[in-house]
């Protein structure tokens, strides 16, 4: 039987990063429950797939001075949620500036709200003070945490209990793809964001350049957009790897890059639940990573899907990298596991979940 409840998925767009892959995600999981979808985006960037009704704010709003687009764009989504009579929103966005999220809390009113915590770092959703944090969340219906140890960590650091757990899922390739021609024959990759000051790029290029694994024409392919670009290249060149790691643009899909590599890489500094872990499991594809805050332990069991190493040691990051190069045993183990140790993250599975909190009263 449908379900004909209308719900909004509010975030700040549907490009690039691994919360707006999840938004989009979100949709195709509700929307095949019965949900009637309403995608709400600040800013005009759409490059993963969804279902239902897109309202790109990004294009309905220009040519303003930004505190008058975003003034703008409060009104309209409020306008918009009252005039399609939509009660329940799940709120997607980071969250850093509390005067900004008074508004939001004004514009939701009292609609069932569920407001998404995808990082470890708490400054991208909550106010520095106890009272704000009360009052923007203490009623909220949900607070969604990506992984455990986040849902701990606002427990310990706000003392809040309606909070909840729902990982992140995946969709499971049902075939190999095509290799693309412009990718290495051996290879280790990163995809995401270009952003140092989380991703850390430093230690990634280091590590690499310590392992000498390019030397026996093994190279780093690092897959996306993001500001610090020009940084990594910079990198690059002062530690004299200009023919040993490639960079390219942004994919929308990015399987086919990652299926071919021999394992991706993950050296943050914090994340949440980081989507590029589990799609490169999803693709049976070992995952070295660092042991950051928070998600890869909840994911990687080490020497059994990947390996979960020590964080911000370079050193450790290259024997790891020549290690899946050398190791055939180890390596084919942790192939041999990777899919299926993802599986309960399943689209189908996840969705279940969501339906059962959205069905709570």
């Amino acid at each position: 039987m449908k379900n004909n409840n209308k719900i909004a998925i509010v975030s700040a767009s549907l490009g690039v990063g691994g919360a707006e892959r999840f938004a989009g995600l979100l949709s195709f999981m509700l929307f095949d429950l019965g949900y009637d979808v309403h995608n709400i985006i600040i800013q005009d960037y759409v490059d993963y797939d969804y279902k239902g009704t897109l309202i790109n704010l990004g294009k309905l709003v220009q040519n303003e001075k930004e505190i008058f687009r975003a003034v703008k764009k409060g009104k309209y989504i409020a306008n918009y949620l009252a005039d399609n009579n939509i009660q329940i929103i799940i709120d997607n966005r980071s969250r850093p500036m509390f005067l900004r999220e008074v508004l939001t809390k004004w514009i939701y009113g009292n609609r069932k709200v569920y407001f998404m915590v995808h990082s470890f770092n708490s400054e991208m959703y909550f106010p520095r003070f106890s009272l704000g944090v009360n009052y923007l969340y203490k009623k909220a219906s949900k607070l969604v945490c990506v992984s455990k140890g986040i849902e701990t960590t606002i427990y310990q650091k706000f003392n809040l209990t309606n909070t909840t757990t729902i990982y992140n899922p995946i969709i499971l390739p049902e075939s190999e793809s095509k290799r693309p021609d412009e990718i290495p024959e051996k290879y280790i990759i990163y995809f995401g964001r270009l952003e140092e000051e989380i991703k850390n790029f430093t230690l990634l290029l280091n590590g690499f350049s310590i392992s000498k694994v390019y030397e026996n024409g093994i190279k780093l392919l690092i897959v996306g957009n993001g500001k610090d670009k020009d940084f990594i290249q910079f990198k690059i060149k002062e530690l004299q790897l200009e023919n040993h790691v490639m960079l390219l643009p942004f994919q929308k899909n990015i399987n086919p890059y990652v299926q071919f590599a021999r394992c991706s890489v993950l050296t943050s500094r914090f994340e949440g639940f980081p989507m590029s872990i589990i799609e490169s499991l999803a693709m049976g594809v070992p995952v070295i990573s660092v042991d950051c805050e928070t998600g890869p332990k909840e994911i990687i069991q080490n020497e059994f899907n990947g390996l979960l190493i020590p964080n911000h040691d370079a050193n450790v990051l290259a024997e790891a990298i020549r290690t899946m190069f050398k190791d055939e045993n180890l390596y084919q183990i942790c192939k041999n596991n990777a899919q299926k140790s993802v599986e309960h993250l399943s689209l189908t599975t996840i969705a279940q979940q969501w339906n059962q909190l959205l069905a709570e009263k």
